[in-house]
């Protein structure tokens, strides 16, 4: 079985006031280990709900969800901070990057949550600078690095515990569209080489067509969930774009 995540009847309710909302309703998937999926839908649809679930920020109020191969829809704070560390990377809109703090000690902070501990993580924040393309750019702080070099920070820092899935909402969606490209490529690379399993939220038509895959949600549901026959290629774009310059 290659079921990497199993999702079965999720529902997520939540109270305000004497006013329940339900923002997911009896949702079933499944998606494979390595898989490229990106995640569809309009506001108030279920879709950040299903994302914050996926990552182990939130607990279905029915349904369960299995990870690897655990059981995780049930688990407690404490359980669900250890997975999110062993397995599981972020990548946000927003950067989420300390001023005052240089790349390579951005990339370093999930390590203070980690057993190894940020000295033995150095050479591996290092690496993970070079895979996103800013092997040169260690040193620099946020306000030195344009919009996409400190997206390629948050990537880099979403990879230094060695995840086995990243999780990104709207990663691009205050990016141009070059620069979308750029980042969608790096997704596209992690995911061929690394074999890391990638999931997108995205209100972008076109970022969705990166994906191998794509879910649609409406009113808390699954609407469509469709592979992507004609889906685009970021390497190949940017390849072809450098040749024509």
């Amino acid at each position: 079985m290659n079921d990497f995540i199993r999702i079965q009847n999720l529902t997520k309710i939540y109270t305000m006031g004497d006013m329940a909302v339900q923002a997911l309703d009896d949702v079933s998937t499944t998606i494979n280990r390595g898989s490229f999926v990106t995640i569809m839908g309009p506001s108030g649809s279920g879709k950040s709900t299903f994302m914050n679930i996926l990552g182990c920020l939130d607990r279905p109020t029915s349904g369960s969800y299995s990870l690897d191969g655990e059981n995780v829809g049930g688990m407690d704070r404490d359980q669900l901070a250890d997975i999110r560390n062993r397995k599981i990377g972020f990548v946000f809109q927003q950067f989420n990057l300390l001023a005052r703090t240089s790349a390579v000690e951005n990339v370093e902070l999930p390590l203070l949550y980690s057993a190894d501990g940020v000295d033995a993580g150095h050479e591996r924040a290092l690496d993970a600078l070079r895979l996103v393309g800013l092997a040169g750019r260690a040193d620099h702080h946020p306000n030195q690095l344009s919009g996409g070099q400190q997206q390629r920070v948050a990537i880099a820092r979403s990879l230094i515990n060695n995840p086995q899935i990243i999780l990104a909402d709207e990663p691009t969606g205050a990016l141009d569209s070059r620069t979308s490209i750029e980042i969608m490529a790096i997704f596209q690379r992690l995911n061929r080489e690394k074999g890391i399993s990638i999931i997108v939220v995205t209100h972008e038509p076109d970022i969705a067509q990166y994906g191998e895959r794509m879910i649609a949600f409406k009113d808390g549901r699954i609407v469509s969930d469709d592979s992507i026959r004609g889906r685009r290629d970021a390497v190949q774009e940017l390849q072809e774009e450098a040749i024509a310059s």
